[in-house]
């Protein structure tokens, strides 16, 4: 008889928390994939997706780098209250190599944004993408929206042929 997979074995299919505001406010260019310094109330919202990471960015503090801005929604554990949860912004740490915070510290004197794109919490560490972004002006921004309806509009007719 086959054994079942053990509650450690089996890789949970949760969908990545994904920052759709960074390619629209970005030209995002190369990316990493970077760890995160979380407590276990941070690491349980992760992986419920009670994430947030609209506004977010990353900074560079003491030759590191930090996430700023990104919403984890902790659920607290109150007697008598039931799924109560708090909202913490505060800054993590995040955990790269030296040749990569030293590619990101370079691109960021050149005026380049660090922007974080996905937050990955299929496997057993909770990672973060993060990319290089110049920001987009106005009309760029305007172009993107019109090039999308034009698609959307294209795509709309080859299918009622």
């Amino acid at each position: 008889m086959a054994k079942k997979p053990s509650a450690k074995t089996k890789k949970t299919n949760m969908p990545a928390v994904v920052n759709r505001r960074a390619r629209f406010d970005y030209e995002l260019g190369e990316e990493i994939i970077a760890g995160l310094v979380l407590t276990g109330m941070e690491v349980r919202a992760a992986r419920e997706g009670h994430v947030q990471l609209k506004g977010a960015f990353v900074s560079l503090r003491n030759g590191e780098l930090w996430l700023n801005n990104a919403s984890f929604s902790l659920r607290l554990n109150e007697r008598g209250q039931a799924n109560t949860r708090s909202v913490d912004t505060s800054a993590r740490k995040l955990l790269v190599s030296k040749r990569q915070l030293a590619h990101f510290t370079e691109a960021k004197k050149q005026g380049m944004t660090i922007v974080p794109t996905k937050l990955l919490t299929g496997g057993k560490f909770i990672k973060i993408i993060i990319a290089l972004g110049k920001g987009k002006k106005t009309y760029d921004k305007r172009e993107t929206i019109k090039r999308r309806d034009q698609d959307r509009e294209t795509r709309r007719l080859i299918a009622n042929r």
